[in-house]
């Protein structure tokens, strides 16, 4: 958490590798594996992935054919999964579960859907992909008290099954529903504070200015 260019997007960025961003000092370990070098693909290969506020839309690529690539580029396979029953099985399960259709799988990626889908079909990504480390920057925005839910027991059941989670969010309505170890707050590109669920709470009370007198933590 933390204000509007306090630096929680830059640090996701920095993380998943945007080449547009230089890291000038420290590192990046995923495990024992630095990977403060390697580009954005070689990040999401060895287990990184990163849902987007505002995902893009993609024109002439079926949300499907997204999910079956990246699965069997993980897998090392060329289009053997689309026959595979069991992956199937998950795929409509999730689908259904996200709260969208068949439909949504057969369309562009992101064209046309409403916000709130563009939210689901990023979050059925990560339940395919099962990341080892999920960034999630502000997965509750857009959607209804119903998606909230939704969202906040999907992210649950990746951290249940060993997916590290970061969220990036400014409310704390979706952390009701879920069970934070940490609350960090981040200000001019450093932690200003960091806290159990409580804190979240205390910035919505009283906003970020809470917090003024109390910069280290």
């Amino acid at each position: 958490m933390g204000p509007n260019g306090s630096g929680k997007i830059s640090l996701a960025f920095s993380i998943m590798g945007y080449p547009k961003y230089r890291v000038v000092s420290g590192r990046i370990l995923l495990g024992n594996n630095d990977i403060t070098h390697l580009p954005p693909y070689e990040r999401s290969l060895r287990g990184l992935l990163l849902a987007f506020q505002n995902p893009v839309e993609v024109r002439g690529v079926r949300l499907s054919t997204l999910i079956f690539s990246a699965l069997n580029k993980r897998k090392g396979e060329k289009n053997l999964l689309k026959s595979d029953p069991e992956i199937i099985s998950q795929l409509m399960r999730n689908l259904r579960e996200v709260g969208l259709t068949n439909e949504h799988l057969h369309r562009e990626i992101n064209l046309g859907f409403s916000g709130g889908e563009k939210k689901r079909a990023e979050l059925l990504q990560a339940l395919m992909l099962k990341p080892k480390f999920l960034i999630l920057d502000e997965p509750d925005s857009g959607l209804d008290v119903d998606g909230i839910k939704i969202t906040a027991r999907k992210i649950n059941e990746l951290a249940r099954n060993g997916t590290g989670i970061i969220i990036i969010t400014h409310y704390a309505r979706l952390l009701k529903y879920l069970h934070p170890k940490e609350i960090i707050i981040m200000r001019n590109g450093k932690i200003a504070a960091r806290g159990e669920a409580e804190l979240s709470y205390l910035i919505e009370e009283k906003g970020y200015e809470a917090l003024k007198d109390d910069d280290n933590g």
